[in-house]
């Protein structure tokens, strides 16, 4: 091979690994959701997702599921995947409300597929325009972070996902940084929420007679250490693949 077939062949190698760069056409998307966040706040927005707002419209809103079923599980369904893709607080409030209207398992099959959705806009987003780029710029510490992290991805992303310790909102974030696998984040996502969601929606089917009676209803109150300690040992367990590779990989040959 002559040299100038190697200097070419380099040059392609060069072109194909070149690192994207920061750039207002890749940022764009990430600024219409934050935009979309400001607007929220600017708005006053979040006095509709809470529990007095439940307690003045609960009457209508329940009319409204009984006579437009299908409907309203998917208006639920684009206020939720819209509430995840641009981080709104409120999320967790949501689900309650959800299991209020929609019965738990029912709600638990809505929100389940409306966040991995609103998650997986995030993280595209989040990825083209902040995470291939940082990647590129922050150095060869960031990438053995992020071998680190991809050779068992999909058992950290299901720890993380089910240990109910982590703003879900970062959960969504982090991943983009480390170049995480689309399939993976996706997989992670859908399967590893569904303990959680469920424990809520479940808690919402039985808000009625809360509401029913004034009482004080808190979301932390959902999670007690029962429940936490069950999450946390379903999160353990997605470890396993993790401490069977590394214990394999020391036994001698």
């Amino acid at each position: 091979m002559s040299n100038d077939d190697k200097d070419g062949q380099a040059g392609e190698t060069r072109d194909r690994t070149k690192a994207p760069g920061f750039s207002f056409r890749r940022l764009l998307p990430l600024l219409v959701l934050v935009a979309g966040l400001l607007a929220f706040f600017a708005f006053d927005l979040d006095r509709y997702v809470s529990f007095d707002a439940l307690r003045q419209h609960r009457g209508e809103l329940l009319a409204l599921v009984a006579e437009h079923g299908l409907r309203a599980g998917l208006a639920f369904m684009a206020v939720y995947t819209t509430a995840v893709a641009l981080s709104l607080p409120g999320g967790t409030v949501l689900s309650l409300i959800g299991g209020f209207l929609f019965g738990a398992v029912a709600s638990t099959c809505l929100v389940v597929v409306s966040a991995t959705l609103g998650a997986t806009i995030l993280f595209v987003i989040a990825k083209s325009a902040l995470g291939d780029p940082l990647r590129a710029k922050a150095g060869p510490w960031m990438g053995r972070l992020a071998e680190g992290f991809q050779k068992n991805e999909l058992s950290y992303l299901l720890f993380l996902r089910l240990v109910p310790l982590f703003p879900f909102f970062v959960v969504n974030l982090v991943p983009a940084f480390l170049g995480v696998r689309l399939r993976d984040y996706v997989l992670a996502t859908f399967f590893g929420i569904i303990p959680g969601t469920f424990v809520y929606n479940l808690a919402g089917a039985g808000l009625g007679s809360i509401l029913d009676s004034g009482e004080d209803f808190t979301v932390s109150s959902v999670l007690t250490p029962e429940v936490k300690l069950a999450l946390f040992g379903l999160a353990v367990l997605a470890l396993v693949p993790v401490v069977y590779k590394q214990v394999k990989a020391r036994q001698p040959r």
